[in-house]
């Protein structure tokens, strides 16, 4: 029997997402502690180049939302796996502070054409019934990712950071660029159906069941409901607490906790290995689920989850927090696009997201801004981990609020 050309893809999505999150998405708090301890830059510094990835995500967001809709995000994707190399290679080679931001600005528009926002767009065009189910398998890839960080720690002890870095940056050009290469617009160019339901040329095989969207919105008309905003806003709120942690969660338990940059990398692996158990899980249940509670749902875990790790007195709550934020993190991110692709369908998808992408960027940039500014002005992280949690849990009623349109 063969294989649907839609789990191809969500496939290649995963390896593509494994690759981001392993060497850069969650290595980067590993970057901050070695940079902070080798070059004297501040957390707040350092920071900012991860901000600097989120304010050109939402600069870049509408553009390149538009492009995916019009060129197919194949396109897309190969010309992102050239720029994250690229950045990769900049940040093995950078001496100031300038060079740097640089790099990160090459690797924010790399991880931006080649990353979850077009891989999404194409998964969505392939799946309806299973549309849940395959974003969260591709998402996978990012929880994967944190499996390998330790193994990445390890390298810039042995190493040194400047060649872990260029050594990812290799890496990624020679598996990202075939993984790239398996991309596709929509079934027409394979000769299949959504949802894997027979073939264009087959008439006797009727179309999947639910396949078509009841409403397709334009990206003008989406802007005009309560819920693109409501989801927005909630989203913005999730990725304020998710890039907090992914930016300083290491520094907070190396300095605060007295762990060793190799204990904090092993919680980030159990936190990663957590966001896998929660994708599985919405694999299973996700297009059974109502999505807008489960979401919910997940922004009170997330509180619960950076609480424990902020005012953690013993390793159990250090795991709370790894099983909490991390099974969170897991079971809500697919939602995000797929409640988008429920609520508005597929004709203007695109623009939707990069539209969304706007209102996102605003909790990406906080979120590591918010703590490094807090750990800058305090010593410590708690006050602004207190903040942030409080923050995440006002998310639960955003997506409450989100209603589908009628």
């Amino acid at each position: 029997m063969q294989i649907f050309y839609g789990w191809r893809i969500a496939a290649a999505g995963a390896g593509l997402q494994f690759l981001y999150s392993a060497l850069l998405l969650q290595a980067f708090g590993a970057y901050v502690a070695v940079l902070s301890e080798e070059l004297g830059w501040s957390k707040t510094v350092l920071a900012s180049g991860a901000a600097l990835q989120s304010v050109e995500g939402a600069l870049i967001g509408p553009l390149l939302g538009w492009m995916i809709d019009r060129l197919g995000p194949r396109v897309m994707v190969r010309a992102g796996v050239l720029a994250l190399s690229l950045g990769l290679f900049v940040l093995s080679r950078i001496e100031t502070l300038g060079g740097f931001y640089a790099a990160m600005l090459i690797t924010a528009v790399g991880s931006s054409l080649c990353g979850y926002f077009p891989l999404s767009v194409a998964i969505m065009h392939f799946f309806n019934r299973r549309r849940a189910r395959a974003l969260s398998l591709m998402t996978l890839g990012l929880a994967a990712g944190g499996i390998a960080v330790p193994l990445v720690s390890w390298a810039m002890q042995t190493f040194g950071w400047r060649s872990t870095a260029l050594g990812s940056a290799v890496v990624t050009l020679a598996l990202g660029w075939p993984l790239a290469s398996v991309v596709r617009r929509n079934p027409m160019e394979v000769g299949a159906r959504i949802d894997g339901a027979g073939t264009p040329s087959d008439p006797a095989q009727p179309a999947t069941p639910g396949s078509a969207p009841s409403r397709d919105f334009t990206a003008a008309e989406a802007l005009r409901t309560q819920a693109f905003w409501m989801l927005g806003i909630g989203h913005a709120l999730a990725l304020l607490i998710v890039t907090a942690v992914n930016v300083h969660a290491i520094s907070h338990m190396k300095e605060g906790l007295g762990y060793t940059l190799g204990e904090a990398s092993v919680v980030i692996t159990l936190m990663m290995a957590a966001q896998a158990g929660g994708l599985l899980l919405g694999a299973a249940v996700g297009d059974r689920w109502n999505k807008r509670y489960v979401a919910a749902a997940c922004m009170l875990a997330h509180m619960v989850g950076l609480l424990m790790l902020t005012f953690a007195v013993h390793r159990s709550m250090v795991l709370a927090f790894a099983l909490f934020h991390g099974g969170a993190w897991g079971l809500r991110h697919p939602f995000m696009q797929a409640l988008r692709a429920d609520y508005f369908g597929l004709k203007s998808i695109g623009m939707i997201l990069g539209l969304s992408a706007a209102i996102i960027a605003t909790g990406q940039v906080a979120g590591p801004m918010v703590a490094g500014m807090g750990a800058d002005a305090t010593g410590a992280y708690r006050s602004a981990f207190v903040l942030l949690a409080l923050l995440a849990g006002c998310g639960a009623w955003m997506f409450l609020a989100a209603r589908k349109p009628v």
